[in-house]
């Protein structure tokens, strides 16, 4: 009776000595997620229910950030309007935009990574500074936009100052910047067998139905994919409309995205609590958002297990 008792002691010993090996290369990560992910999100939670301006100790006040979010302040609804015109309209352009260049790349073009990475260049540019700023000069009175409209005698505007136009400049910088889902899609392209096309053509299969009937349900989870992640990143934006309105959301607040708000309530306003909550009402679309998006992909995407 001795023997296996030893036996499954040492077993034991050795387990517990793989079992933390493997915590010790663990070790950074779990830092990682405690210090900088865990912990900020909690210490954010509490913030949200006191008022906290930075300088004197957060005072607890409970669920008043949350109630004066959505009862007392016309802005925070305004922001909320903007942003979902900006992410309903600039990411199925964008994905639309992404999937066809990604078509024409996957025609055998000679030169293809040359130009793939041209079209993937403004995917790494577009969130700069510099292009916003850039941008702004592009779409102002004297900018490209009007100089090239002048040759045809149309009377340009200063499409960035009026509030008609304004958001649809920055729904067009986000669009301009299709690279990233582009690259998706050509490598979900590439994965698809040839020999279903040859079959298609060979039953008389034009180019459209070909299209609709074998690339289209065969890439709706690079699809799916690409709308999460860009849905995600879109809800997200800042920096475009922080240069590009001067960091006032103008004109009349026709480009105040949530994030720039809530960035006005934090860094401007020094009203911290009320800032933290609206990063968790955030967090909730953000969210929510995916899901329904999750929630519909059993209606429309097709893996083929």
């Amino acid at each position: 009776m001795v023997q296996p008792v030893l036996h499954t002691a040492t077993r034991r010993r050795r387990i517990l000595r793989e079992n933390l090996i493997g915590y010790g290369f663990l070790t950074p990560w779990l830092i990682g997620l405690f210090v900088f992910a865990l912990g900020p999100m909690i210490a954010s939670a509490y913030l949200s229910m006191t008022r906290y301006d930075l300088l004197t100790p957060p005072v607890w006040s409970g669920l008043d950030n949350y109630v004066r979010m959505f009862t007392a302040d016309p802005r925070f609804y305004t922001a909320l309007q903007v942003t979902a015109i900006y992410v309903f309209l600039s990411v199925p352009l964008q994905l639309l935009l992404a999937l066809l260049i990604a078509i024409v790349l996957n025609q055998g073009l000679h030169g293809l990574s040359i130009y793939r990475a041209i079209y993937y260049l403004p995917s790494l540019l577009g969130g700069s500074v510099a292009i916003a700023i850039l941008w702004r000069q592009v779409f102002g009175l004297n900018g490209i936009v009007n100089q090239f409209l002048a040759i045809f005698d149309i009377q340009g505007r200063s499409w960035i100052a009026n509030p008609d136009y304004a958001i649809y400049t920055l729904i067009l910088l986000r669009v301009w910047q299709f690279g990233s889902p582009m690259i998706i899609f050509l490598a979900g392209l590439k994965q698809i067998p040839r020999e279903l096309y040859e079959v298609a053509a060979i039953d008389g299969a034009g180019p459209l139905r070909r299209f609709a009937s074998i690339t289209l349900p065969l890439l709706t989870p690079i699809i799916f994919f690409n709308i999460i992640m860009q849905l995600i990143s879109a809800f997200q934006a800042f920096t475009p409309a922080f240069i590009i309105s001067g960091g006032n959301g103008g004109p009349i607040d026709s480009t105040l995205f949530y994030t720039l708000y809530l960035y006005q309530q934090g860094w401007g306003a020094f009203r911290m609590g009320y800032a933290s909550a609206m990063a968790w009402v955030l967090l909730v679309m953000i969210g929510a958002a995916t899901a329904v998006a999750f929630f519909t992909s059993k209606y429309w995407v097709y893996y083929e297990s």
